[in-house]
């Protein structure tokens, strides 16, 4: 009998458990995946998630291997539209942390694997779950068989198409969106240093973010979804939209993907509680997904450790858990709403319009430091 078990060894997977195994308890983390993956997604870390972070004493050295932006520049048709600067931040972490997710999650599992060697299983798929109501069962198919485990919690890390999430009876209804993206990685071959750049122009917003290494990120909105999209197709699309060539020979990762988002209905369901995507999947555009996971992690562990390890009754503390995550999600997806909203195209004196109103708030001192905050997730 565990005290819990995590289902998903992604970021906010190993994350909790780490928190979980810090605070004494006995938990277990089941992934499915034999190896890691070296496909990074997931590259922005907010200063909110870096204090999160802090509590598990992995902050420090995602700061030493990540790129601090400090700030955001906005252009459109070759010419300056703003500058949102991170320095007005409250804090000291006044900058949004690039780091590959791929990076994120070898520091977090070795981080796991030291202090707490065993907490992560690789390989072992979990099949069904059931809560019995004094306890929760995984049945779960590993290298070794089938195998039936006992936890008093079970968290569902396990991403947007939760199983254990459908296995509670949590509804977590759909949202699609006209918006699809592709994106890669690439030598940098720009010379806008450590700063973010959008480029928002009339056939879509072209998004650029620099990563550790001398590589940076393009992102690109596209009209339809890209099955099998080329280095070739990305940087050609590069080039049309803002002029600046990028070499296709020096890509390192390329991905399409359509926007859809789902908020669960319920975070907690007897003796399953969700966190990250299993709980509230939005928009990777704006960087937030991962972040809000690492706070759910955060908020919940020190909940969780109250109850199994000192005894204490904390019903009304997941409720308040459930109703402040909640909120935060759907916060977050309304954000997302507006950051895919300024990047869909516009004809183009309806853009030079909207770019002249967007670049004269961005220079009013209050307005600017708002655009700041919400681009942080503070």
């Amino acid at each position: 009998m565990h005290d819990v078990i995590v289902v998903g060894g992604g970021p906010v997977g190993l994350y909790t458990a780490l928190l979980l195994r810090q605070a004494g308890l006995d938990a277990v983390v089941l992934e499915r995946r034999t190896e890691r993956s070296n496909h990074s997604r997931a590259i922005g870390i907010h200063p909110p998630a870096l204090r999160a972070l802090a509590a598990g004493g992995i902050a420090d050295e995602l700061r030493a291997r990540g790129v601090p932006i400090r700030d955001g520049v906005a252009r459109s048709a070759g010419r300056h539209v703003g500058t949102v600067s991170f320095s007005t931040l409250p804090g000291s972490d006044q900058y949004v942390l690039a780091v590959p997710q791929a990076v994120t999650e070898e520091i977090l599992e070795r981080r796991l694997q030291e202090q707490f060697p065993g907490t992560l299983r690789r390989g072992v798929a979990v099949l069904t779950t059931r809560d019995d109501g004094d306890r929760v069962l995984a049945v779960t198919r590993g290298p070794g068989g089938d195998a039936t485990l006992e936890a008093r919690l079970l968290v569902a890390a396990d991403g947007a198409r939760s199983s254990v999430r459908d296995d509670a009876g949590i509804r977590a209804p759909r949202r699609s969106y006209p918006d699809c993206y592709v994106m890669g990685d690439f030598q940098d071959s720009t010379q806008d240093g450590d700063d973010a750049v959008l480029y928002l122009e009339t056939g879509g917003i072209v998004e650029s973010f620099p990563l550790p290494g001398g590589v940076r990120r393009w992102v690109v909105r596209i009209g339809r979804p890209m099955d099998r999209p080329t280095a070739e197709d990305l940087t050609r699309l590069i080039r049309n939209r803002t002029g600046v060539t990028v070499d296709p020979r020096t890509n390192s990762m390329l991905s399409a993907f359509e926007v859809q988002s789902r908020v669960a209905e319920r975070f907690v369901a007897g003796r399953t509680v969700l966190v990250g995507d299993a709980a509230h999947e939005v928009s990777p555009i704006g960087g937030q997904g991962m972040n809000l996971g690492w706070l759910d992690a955060v908020r919940l562990a020190p909940i969780i450790a109250a109850s199994l390890r000192d005894g204490h009754d904390v019903a009304g503390r997941l409720a308040l858990y459930e109703r402040e995550r909640h909120a935060q999600a759907a916060l977050a997806r309304r954000k997302a709403h507006i950051n895919m909203a300024l990047g869909r195209p516009l004809p183009a004196p309806v853009m030079r319009f909207r770019n002249a109103v967007l670049g004269a708030l961005i220079r009013n001192d209050a307005v600017h430091g708002g655009v700041a905050r919400a681009f942080t997730m503070q």
